[in-house]
């Protein structure tokens, strides 16, 4: 089966796709961004380093991260962190429901 992702370039280099997404849900759903980086298989310091990216390419953070010690560590998303994501998803809903029957032409021509 086929399956359309969204990628969304900014001045000629890759800005925004599928994985930052993904890692930004993770955090807000663990309140970890080393916790949401392992369950993607990639150290803190890659997902740091794109959460840093995204961070700058905004120039206000999509994640507050709290460090860590005795009373622990963690991350939440911020207010732009969640509406990058929502509008996002939305792009990618639009994007999906559009190509819908280009994407089942596509796949009818393939050999299976």
């Amino acid at each position: 089966m086929l399956r359309l992702t969204l990628r969304v370039d900014r001045d000629g280099e890759r800005w925004l796709g599928p994985g930052k997404i993904r890692l930004l849900e993770l955090i807000a759903e663990h309140g970890s961004i080393s916790r949401a980086g392992r369950e993607m298989a990639m150290s803190y310091r890659r997902a740091w380093r794109l959460v840093e990216a995204m961070n700058d390419s905004l120039g206000q953070p999509v994640v507050a991260a709290r460090p860590g010690g005795a009373g622990g560590g963690g991350a939440t998303v911020t207010p732009a962190g969640a509406a990058l994501i929502d509008c996002y998803r939305k792009a990618e809903a639009d994007a999906i429901r559009s190509a819908g029957p280009a994407l089942a032409a596509l796949e009818a021509m393939l050999t299976h």
